[in-house]
């Protein structure tokens, strides 16, 4: 297989790190798009990079901020990031080339991370239910993130009488918008529980909807990767468990990414396992057996490597 001029270049830098030497002045350098500032996948991204220098020898990991998901696979696309957090269906909407992507993206992933737990919170009233959304004022997420992109989806699935007046909007803005009643509702995406959701709980009265049933029509319209699951009652004030939806997160890279930084990182992420930001709710938070579930995305070669080091 013929190797890009930057692959040429990773592997020229690699090659001291695979002989266990120390990297001198040339360092590998892999840049890792996260999300946010503040949320969860920056949170996750910079603890990662932590523990990658850490225990990585010779490897600089700096961290992008992002709209998350969307721009993250382009950024791996345009090779502006060499690692990047992504959820599953936007990494394989990448991969496959499909909308919200023009081409496919040269994608390959090392992991199934956790899983995500989608919650639309709404502002208490009159809202039960998704369809009692029909023409409010709903925010989708950031743009470019695979939230909006889910957000988007499931207003669709939910076929509301009247169409929502959607608008871009990150987590903060999303708080502070309900909080002066300019939205009614807002997606959001991530493992549970989230503090800054615990916290607004306690001092301003919010719902969260329920999205059962719509799982099974994502997955024939988008594929595989909804999953049903549930909000355990109480994380929020809540006083029963409120069904929604699960799309797992992947840790991925650039497909021409050399297998050994691919196979040292994918090990350096599970020895790190107890000191990174995980869920406290199920959902095989960084288990090597499930690890490999990433769906229509392939496994990079290096993950491979590891996961066969691990089980033969």
């Amino acid at each position: 297989m013929k190797m890009s001029r930057r692959s040429l270049l990773w592997s020229a830098a690699v090659l001291p790190v695979a002989a266990g030497c120390a990297a001198g002045p040339d360092r590998v350098r892999l840049t890792l798009a996260t999300g946010l500032a503040g949320g969860p996948y920056e949170t996750f991204g910079r603890r990662l990079a932590d523990e990658l220098q850490r225990n990585v020898s010779g490897l600089t990991v700096p961290v992008l901020n992002t709209s998350a998901s969307v721009q993250n696979l382009r950024l791996i696309g345009s090779r502006d990031a060499d690692l990047a957090l992504a959820l599953g269906d936007c990494a394989a909407d990448g991969f496959a080339g499909t909308s919200p992507f023009t081409s496919p993206v040269p994608v390959a992933a090392l992991a199934r991370l956790y899983l995500n737990y989608t919650l639309l919170v709404a502002a208490n009233g009159p809202y039960l239910q998704v369809a009692d959304l029909a023409g409010r004022r709903v925010a989708l997420g950031a743009e470019n993130s695979g939230t909006a992109v889910l957000g988007e989806r499931i207003l669709t699935a939910a076929g509301l009488a009247e169409p929502a007046a959607t608008r871009y909007l990150g987590t903060d803005g999303a708080i502070d918008a309900l909080a002066r009643r300019e939205i009614d509702a807002f997606f959001f995406s991530g493992g549970v529980p989230i503090d800054v959701f615990t916290a607004l709980s306690r001092y301003a009265p919010i719902r969260l909807l329920p999205l059962n049933g719509l799982a099974a029509g994502l997955r024939r319209d988008y594929g595989p990767t909804y999953t049903d699951v549930v909000i355990p009652a109480g994380i929020y004030g809540q006083r029963t468990e409120v069904p929604t939806i699960g799309v797992p997160s992947y840790l991925v890279a650039h497909r021409d990414l050399p297998e050994d930084p691919a196979f040292r990182v994918t090990r350096a992420i599970f020895a790190a396992r107890d000191r990174l930001p995980g869920p406290e709710t199920p959902g095989a938070y960084l288990d090597e057996r499930f690890a490999i579930g990433t769906g229509t995305v392939p496994l990079h070669p290096g993950a491979q490597r590891y996961y066969r080091s691990v089980y033969g």
